[in-house]
Formats: structure tokens, sequence, C-alpha cells
């Protein structure tokens, strides 16, 4: 299914770049299929000695694709859904819109004609092929919404979700890479305290967060079951989990995520 399309990244910034290089390591898109755009397209050098067409004309970028996928900032989204409009065909394109707090309603309004809409929510994982991305779509079929799955499996997993719960997902999705990032390097800052090398705290740290992953997504299970599992009466697990809840680990991560998604809402404003 992936043979033969062209594919337009306008607004290749972090996001969009990682999703250029997860889909070129998934090994079904040479870089050549691929088109990235930005303003400062000097930025992008390297990844035109890497095979990417690159450009700063993005209706130029969306006459040579087939699937559209919009990564500009919430700021400029309008501005560049009102520019390549003209250029969009029911027919031909498929449009994916990874841009926080716009809705598909008002997307299909700055086009001004139907269009084959979808909205996927990934996170910077996606450049390693593990990203966490929620997609939604507008209708008036699937097509979409299944492009918009075949592109997005491919470097992850995806999730069918309301729209209206985007926002939700942006914040535990796509700004929670950040905040486990953020618990890792806090757990090889403990290891170094307790005694051990920068590079050795920051490996097990690494590796233990995969582990604790792998145990929820292989198994299947609750976190607190597996935290059963290494809690013992009396014992130093749960006298280091108890000290972290005292001192609010948990609250602080459930306000993060909150206080992430509150501001997420007010990223975008309708011109």
């Amino acid at each position: 299914m992936t043979e033969g399309f062209r594919i337009a990244i306008l607004g290749a910034g972090n996001i969009g770049t990682s999703i250029a290089k997860g889909l070129v390591q998934s090994g079904h898109f040479a870089p050549a299929r691929i088109t990235l755009t930005r303003r400062r397209v000097h930025l992008l050098e390297d990844f035109k000695t890497q095979g990417f067409d690159v450009s700063s004309d993005n209706i130029a970028a969306v006459n040579g694709s087939d699937v559209i996928i919009v990564a500009v900032e919430p700021q400029r989204v309008d501005g560049v859904l009102e520019q390549i409009a003209p250029a969009l065909d029911f027919d031909r394109h498929i449009l994916i819109s990874v841009v926080t707090g716009i809705s598909l309603r008002q997307i299909e309004e700055k086009i001004g004609k139907p269009m084959r809409i979808a909205r996927a929510m990934p996170n910077t994982a996606i450049a390693v092929r593990e990203s966490m991305t929620c997609i939604a779509s507008n209708g008036p079929d699937d097509k979409a919404l299944e492009m918009a799955k075949l592109l997005f499996n491919d470097v992850g997993k995806t999730l069918r979700i309301r729209e209206e719960d985007m926002l939700a997902a942006t914040a535990l999705g796509a700004c929670g890479i950040a905040y486990f990032l953020r618990a890792i390097r806090a757990a090889s800052q403990g290891g170094i305290e307790v005694g051990l090398s920068a590079k050795n705290s920051l490996a097990m740290a690494v590796q233990t967060a995969k582990g604790a992953a792998c145990l929820l997504s292989v198994g299947g299970t609750h976190p607190e079951s597996e935290i059963d599992k290494v809690t013992t009466p009396n014992g130093c697990t749960i006298s280091g989990l108890n000290c972290m809840e005292h001192e609010g680990f948990s609250s602080a991560m459930i306000r993060g995520i909150t206080v992430s998604a509150e501001k997420a809402a007010r990223l975008y404003r309708k011109e």
C-alpha cells in the first residue's frame, strides 16, 4: 500500500523531521519520496544530503505529493492552509494535520472545500519508530484515517480516539515524552548521588525504564500489580516509593499533564 505515493511534510521542524526519519527507517519509503518544507530551508541541508527533497515552496510540494502532512506551529497554520487550499484536490490528496489545537472543522473552514482530513498527534519517538500516535478523522469515508494508520503504524503504535480527546492526548502522548525523559534523568541523577558513574547511572536508568514499559506492554498488566511484585514489608523499594509520594511525585506528574492540556487548548487561535 505504501508503493508509489509521495509525501509532503509542510513545516519540517522537530516533529516534522522526526516523522520523515521514522518513515525512512521503516524501509517502506525512500527519502526521495518525501518532500520537506520550511521557511529557513538552509536548516534542511543535512536532509538534502540524505536524499530528501527539500524546499521552501509549499505549493510545489503539494502539487508533487499525494499525502500532505501539515506540521507547522499553531500560529502559522491558518496562513499555510489558506496558501495551499487552491492546490488541494479531493480526488488525489489526503491531508493529515499534526498541529496542536486546530480542529478538523476549523481546517475544513480554512481550506474552503471538501477534503479527506485526519488529525494525528505523534511524539518525537517517531524518529526511532516508537511513537504513540493518536488519530481522528472527518470522513466522508475512511481513506484519511486508513492512510494515517498506515503511516503511523510504521513508526510506532496508533490509537483511534474521539477528536474531542485530542488535547488530552497531546498532553499525555506528545508532551508526555518529555515527562518520562525527565523522570529518567532524575533517576540517573539519583544513581550518581549514591555512587554510580554518570555513564553507568544513565545506562541503568534507561534500560530500567524500558523494562518497566515492556512489562506493561507485553504483559498487559496494571502498574500497581508489577509494583507489588517488587515491594516487600519493611523493604527498600517501598521506602523509596513512599518517600517519593511524600514529595509529591504522582501529584506533580498529574498536575503537569493537566497544565499541558490547558496550555494546548490555548495555542491555536482562529484568525
